[in-house]
């Protein structure tokens, strides 16, 4: 690798999850490199924008992207992109935090999932529901609720999950689809509470929250995987460095108290894990795409 800092996109706003993630492993990461490593925001049309800088990027190991596998395999299913699946080469898994339907503490309209359902089912497109982009794990847990559950409505797209949070909060949306790590905050807080784990068991930062399972949606089961991805082309030896500096950032414990604290879990282990989960989305994907289930937006 050069002897130059390291750019660590990532391809949301600041305050949602891949930035939670994204800011606590760059320390790390530098440490083990012995490079400064410098985080990025370059958010917008789910990802997508992030993506393409990075695999217009020279393939070095010095400029890498925190993403999901949604941004490389769903996203261009819905969006016109400048890159394929093979645009990328994964470096290693990061951690994964459970989804949670979520809704301001005042919300008038109903007080949990059941009443939620009851109230969208009598008002077809009137609820609000916020995600953190189109083609992210949090939209396509939306699409698959509303199918799942029979209601239709009103899928608001966000550049993040902080601007989505900031409207949820503020009234402008009614419900949102969020990522413990990002939503946690404000449910300590009691400013806002969770309707539903979107799994089929609960999870056990917020044990009273209700699983889909529960709820009557056994099918119903969307988290998000964060992974480390270098451009395409990358050497396999630069890989390999890149790979072992991931896994020993995720060993530290400090890093994985952190990562606990905004609710995530640490995901270590070898680049082939994450190639593998990507190329079983993409085929995921594809066949959403080919039923007509994923309508470019």
């Amino acid at each position: 690798m050069p002897n130059k800092p390291i750019t660590l996109i990532v391809p949301f706003a600041a305050g949602g999850n891949l930035d939670i993630v994204g800011r606590l492993i760059a320390p790390g990461l530098a440490k083990e490199l012995g490079q400064s490593v410098v985080v990025q925001n370059k958010p917008g049309a789910g990802g997508v924008l992030g993506a393409t800088e990075l695999s217009r990027s020279e393939p070095d190991g010095t400029v890498l992207l925190v993403s999901t596998p949604n941004a490389i395999t769903v996203a261009p299913k819905m969006v016109q992109t400048q890159y394929t699946i093979d645009s990328f080469a994964a470096v290693g898994l990061i951690s994964s935090t459970s989804l949670l339907l979520v809704t301001r503490t005042e919300q008038p309209k109903f007080k949990d999932f059941a009443s939620f359902v009851a109230f969208a089912k009598a008002n077809p497109g009137k609820v609000s529901i916020a995600n953190a982009g189109i083609g992210t794990s949090n939209h396509i847990a939306i699409m698959q609720l509303q199918i799942m559950a029979g209601i239709e409505l009103n899928v608001i797209t966000y550049k993040g999950s902080g601007p989505s949070n900031i409207d949820l909060l503020g009234g402008q949306v009614d419900v949102s689809i969020d990522q413990l790590s990002s939503a946690i905050t404000f449910l300590k807080s009691g400013r806002t509470r969770a309707m539903m784990v979107v799994a089929a068991e609960r999870d056990p930062l917020v044990p009273d929250v209700p699983s889909a399972k529960e709820l009557g949606l056994p099918q119903l089961e969307v988290s998000t995987t964060a992974g480390l991805l270098a451009p395409g082309k990358t050497p396999a030896a630069t890989l390999a460095l890149l790979n072992a500096a991931l896994n020993k950032t995720l060993a530290d414990p400090q890093i994985q108290e952190q990562l606990a604290r905004a609710a995530s879990r640490t995901r270590p282990g070898p680049a082939a894990v994450f190639t593998t989960l990507m190329q079983t989305e993409d085929k995921t994907a594809t066949a959403l795409a080919a039923a007509g289930k994923l309508k470019p937006e």
